[in-house]
């Protein structure tokens, strides 16, 4: 599988007419979402906590986290996400991903719909 950037509105609330478009890092396997600190702050997203995190290379740091609402051509969802910080590079991580419904299609390295699935258990 390649490296994949995309493109993503990122807004405090959805209904918010001002956000900014960023480019980020697809990472599937990142958990969480880091985008800079200063443009979140800027948009009015302030962190509620703060999060240990394990870098690259083995070594821990802590970032601010917050909420922000995330956006790829029309579909959205809020997902937690980190402040970054200088040098911090932009990732999208699996829950923002999970919270606008859709994946990364490992052939053609492009966003698509994630299936939604229900378990309902019948008793008898």
């Amino acid at each position: 599988m390649g490296i994949t950037y995309l493109d993503i509105m990122v807004k405090r609330l959805p209904s918010d007419a001002v956000g900014e478009t960023l480019e980020f890092l697809v990472d599937t396997g990142a958990t969480y979402t880091l985008a800079p600190g200063d443009v979140l702050a800027r948009l009015g997203i302030q962190p509620h906590r703060s999060l240990t995190v394990t870098l690259a290379d083995g070594s821990k740091t802590s970032r601010p986290m917050g909420g922000a609402y995330f956006e790829y051509q029309g579909v959205g969802g809020v997902a937690p996400v980190l402040f970054g910080q200088g040098g911090d590079a932009n990732l999208l991580g699996a829950t923002a991903l999970e919270a606008m419904g859709m994946m990364i299609d490992p052939l053609s390295r492009s966003l698509r719909p994630l299936p939604a699935m229900l378990a309902r258990l019948s008793i008898p």
